[in-house]
């Protein structure tokens, strides 16, 4: 499929063209051919003006606008007008599923041809990049003028082809951007090889250009592949998000069980959500008794006791036990919903950065061309020859020619990004690495990020009488037929000790509760304090382990009444994590813990890797708060995450770090994700974005350099165009060697594993 068909395609996608917008409606267009940060100001301009548009936001990420209406003034043929007369498609979106499956068949599509492109435009090149380096090492190769021209025809209008259509709109609307800049440029170098060899005798050699024409096009577009690849990873986190909600519910109804597609829930609906499923909607407990795993939403790192009465999240994974719970949020209302917008707005909220190539060429651009057409006008007034006049113009736009800037940036992404790679570093893209500029605080969550995230033995209780080995063995035996996380935790801790266990008999679960069975004769019960107290068993007080309030779990023998123990679970603190926030210091950088986790449990393992500034018991939406508030206070903040209740944090910080043993909406929203659960690759990853961010400065800085001091030289007729293209290529040879500067970088880890080898 087409841009163009997809832009006409309105399939299933578009509502009918209504006289009025509805009052405080809120409309939603996709829209089609954006490709830069300007195409998002044109297409926001455009429709701000339309009538009865009050507010307009346009999201690159998601190629979405949204718009608020004044109450019975705007209409929907009126957005789409505006957005056409900008240059741009756009639909109407009625199912935002639809369209984001819509969107993403076409994307991979998209992908597709163009990898297909690249590698085409890669092969043609490739003879020219060879003649190119051939003459420099001494050896005499020249590809025939004929197929210099063929080549450079088929990349230059063929798989440039692309750059035409936001080059046009540009100029339309007055402005430069880089698509003009690579055809100009392209053009022009394309233009004057057509010029020498038509002008050639036959005689001494012949000076073509045409490999700048092929080179840039080519260069240009594989830097363009990979911002798509990082754009659909932005969007990924959206998917993500939808894939916790399970596509259908089972609904109770005239004492009846339907299965029902998720989106059909109704308010008061009440649905049976078995062992091990997906609550598909926000709801209360009406009848049943079980756990719940909310450790994706809330932070929590406890499966939460869910009975008659307690609110559950859709999203959330059900414990052991069977519920009803009556529907009290769908659709756009539930929590799910609101982090899924929440991940989207801290996207949409930051201004997407703007790249110095294109702000420097929507004045550079009209600039070159004023500088050829005086310098062809200033050498016919001098009474040189037409030919002179035209060959020193051509040489300005052919020194100008953005190859070197074609280069800047995607070299060094790609030597930055390949080096952290072979790091365990995942760099999503350049605007990552701008935004990881000066860095003072680095935020983390807690649970499973400075912590394992799961329910390990903290401690072991016996009482008197009663070794501490026997008693891990008697629990675990019960646990033996327990899926709770919390029973294994205990069957780890006897697996530890290499304990053997006795068989039991007569297991009996107490939903949300504990265990009941026969070991070795002893009728045995274990689990919480309530379970003991429903038995009459007498309990001491609860668990206190350095201030962390620490899971009971106890053990009796019914048989007495006695009880023979108990453990305090909690998580534990990764033992790299106190090294993670001493490279932080060593760099000049502060830590934070944000946890959605309890108070005590939060300040426990602050304490022990040695961070001092803690909040804790946050929400979701209120760790975005927080992100906000620390920027708004002056920290430029690095967030590290690894749940889904990170992710609108991880979007709203100025640069989002995803644990690799996260979850894909982490990993998808962050801008760089660490493949291991190390927290010291964090220091890491910000020194290695800064080092390649440096890099992309210096080789920009280098590639403008070339052009300022060149353009004069050409205007004045004291470079021929062999000379410039000979300093394009010096540029584009700068670049690329500063650019693999980068190989030579360590992190810290390897650095001390080097030292001690």
């Amino acid at each position: 499929m087409t841009e163009l068909d997809l832009a006409n395609d309105h399939t299933n996608t578009v509502a009918p063209v209504a006289p009025n917008v509805a009052s405080d409606a809120e409309t939603v267009l996709a829209i089609d051919g954006m490709t830069c940060a300007s195409c998002v100001s044109r297409v926001e301009k455009a429709l701000i003006r339309a009538p009865g548009v009050t507010n307009a936001s346009v999201n690159l990420a998601t190629n979405r606008a949204e718009m608020t209406m004044s109450p019975g003034v705007g209409s929907v043929a009126a957005l789409l007008a505006a957005v056409d007369a900008a240059g741009y498609a756009a639909r109407v979106v009625v199912d935002a599923d639809d369209e984001d499956r819509r969107r993403d068949a076409y994307q991979i599509t998209r992908a597709r041809r163009d990898a297909q492109i690249v590698a085409v435009a890669v092969l043609l090149t490739i003879p020219f990049i060879l003649q190119m380096v051939a003459g420099p090492v001494g050896i005499t190769f020249h590809v025939p003028a004929w197929l210099q021209w063929l080549l450079a025809s088929v990349v230059q209008f063929g798989a440039g082809a692309r750059f035409y259509g936001p080059a046009w709109r540009a100029l339309k609307a007055g402005t430069g951007n880089m698509e003009l800049l690579v055809v100009m440029g392209t053009l022009a170098a394309y233009g004057l090889s057509l010029w020498q060899w038509a002008e050639y005798t036959g005689s001494g050699p012949i000076h073509l250009y045409f490999e700048a024409s092929a080179a840039v096009i080519t260069l240009v577009l594989i830097g363009r592949v990979l911002e798509a690849r990082a754009k659909r990873g932005a969007t990924e986190a959206m998917r993500a998000l939808g894939a916790l909600r399970p596509e259908t519910a089972h609904v109770l109804r005239d004492g009846r069980e339907y299965e029902v597609p998720t989106k059909a829930l109704a308010i008061n609906d009440v649905t049976l959500v078995r062992p091990g499923e997906r609550f598909p909607a926000d709801g209360d407990v009406v009848d049943g008794v079980s756990q719940a795993d909310e450790s994706l939403l809330t932070g929590e790192s406890r499966p939460i006791e869910k009975g008659p009465g307690n609110t559950v999240t859709g999203g959330a994974v059900n414990g052991d036990g069977l519920l009803q719970v009556r529907v009290t949020a769908v659709g756009a209302e539930t929590a799910l919903a609101r982090i899924a917008r929440a991940v989207e707005h801290a996207q949409a909220a930051k201004a997407p950065v703007q790249k110095l190539v294109d702000r420097v060429t929507a004045v550079f651009v009209p600039i070159v061309v004023g500088i050829a057409i005086v310098t062809a006008a200033g050498w016919l007034i001098a009474n040189a020859s037409v030919e002179v006049a035209l060959v020193n113009a051509v040489t300005v736009l052919v020194i100008a020619c953005p190859c070197a800037l074609g280069l800047a940036t995607p070299t060094a992404i790609m030597v930055g990004t390949g080096v952290a790679a072979r790091h365990g570093i995942l760099i999503r893209d350049a605007e990552t690495l701008e935004a990881a500029r000066g860095l003072n605080l680095v935020v983390f969550d807690k649970t499973g990020t400075l912590t394992h995230g799961t329910p390990e033995v903290r401690g072991i209780y016996p009482n008197e009488g009663i070794e501490t080995d026997e008693l891990v063995r008697l629990a675990a035996a019960v646990q033996q037929g327990s899926e709770h996380p919390l029973a294994k935790a205990i069957l780890r801790a006897a697996a530890a000790r290499s304990l053997e266990l006795p068989t039991l008999t007569g297991f009996k679960n107490f939903s949300g509760r504990g265990v009941r069975a026969t070991v070795n004769g002893r009728l045995l019960i274990v689990g919480s304090r309530r379970l003991m107290l429903e038995n009459e068993i007498a309990i001491e007080a609860e668990i206190k382990r350095d201030g962390s309030a620490l899971s009971e779990v106890w053990i009796a023998d019914l048989g007495n009444h006695q009880v023979l123990g108990k453990f305090g679970i909690g998580d534990t603190v990764r033992p790299e994590a106190s090294a993670a926030v001493s490279a932080l210091a060593d760099a000049g950088i502060s830590a934070m813990l944000l946890s959605g986790d309890n108070w005590a449990s939060a300040e426990a393992a602050a304490r022990e890797v040695g961070i001092t500034r803690v909040e804790a018991e946050v929400l979701p939406e209120g760790k975005a708060e927080a992100i906000a508030r620390l920027r708004a206070d002056g920290f430029r903040v690095a967030m590290v995450g690894d749940g889904v209740n990170d992710a609108p944090a991880l979007g709203a910080a100025d640069v989002g770090i995803a644990m690799g043993g996260g979850t894909d909406v982490a990993m998808q929203t962050a801008g760089i994700t660490l493949m291991s659960n190390d927290p010291r690759r964090v220091a890491d990853a910000i020194a290695l974005a800064d080092a390649t961010r440096r890099k992309i400065k210096e080789n920009r800085f280098w590639a403008f350099v070339y052009n300022v001091v060149a353009l004069p030289l050409a205007a004045l007729g004291l470079l021929s165009p062999v000379i410039a293209g000979a300093a394009m290529a010096l540029s584009s040879v700068s670049v690329v060697s500063n650019a693999l500067r980068l190989k030579r970088w360590r992190s810290t880890l390897n650095r001390e594993s080097e030292a001690m080898t």
